[in-house]
């Protein structure tokens, strides 16, 4: 039986990291072990400033972008934090893929493709026996995220406010039923 390739994407705020959380969460409540990386905001005041990684195994946090980054690639008023993504997100991505059972990447998008490093870990991950589920940024042009959406063993989900109380059962359902059947 092949592995699970499933991807989220939507607009910005449609609920694609809220959705993953309770992936997460439910994976965990029958007995699976989600490992890889979230991604959530950052912010001050209500305002966000920045972005920051997570290690879903160990909870260990980085900064993936930043306001008042002085250093990095420059996405929009954002500088991306190069070192925090591969100490975070890759090593979480590597550390998924030999101690978990389902790999999770939110997100790959602009920022995180900034680093070949975090790159070839999904494409390890992609390569391994693992079950995925990652979020994809709607308006990624990057090649990676063309050869994602193009093939035809992964499946593409669009999360919009109508479905994205839906998604993650259909998911968790789909993961939990083909892997004990």
């Amino acid at each position: 039986m092949s592995p699970n390739r499933i991807f989220l994407t939507g607009d910005p705020g449609c609920g694609k990291t809220t959705a993953i959380r309770t992936i997460c969460q439910m994976l965990i409540n029958r007995g699976r072990k989600p490992g890889g990386m979230i991604s959530g905001g950052i912010r001050e005041g209500g305002v966000r400033i920045g972005f920051k990684l997570e290690d879903i195994l160990t909870h260990e946090t980085g900064i993936l972008a930043h306001i008042n980054q002085n250093e990095g690639p420059r996405i929009g008023k954002y500088r991306v934090s190069l070192p925090d993504i591969e100490r975070i997100g890759v090593t979480a991505i590597r550390r998924a893929v030999t101690e978990a059972d389902v790999v999770i990447v939110d997100e790959i998008g602009p920022m995180e493709l900034c680093s070949k490093p975090f790159i070839l870990s999904v494409e390890t991950a992609l390569a391994s026996p693992m079950d995925f589920v990652g979020t994809i940024h709607k308006r990624a042009s990057h090649n990676f995220v063309t050869s994602i959406k193009s093939n035809p063993t992964h499946e593409v989900i669009e999360v919009t406010f109508q479905n994205r109380r839906e998604v993650p059962s259909k998911i968790v359902d789909q993961i939990t039923v083909e892997r004990t059947s």
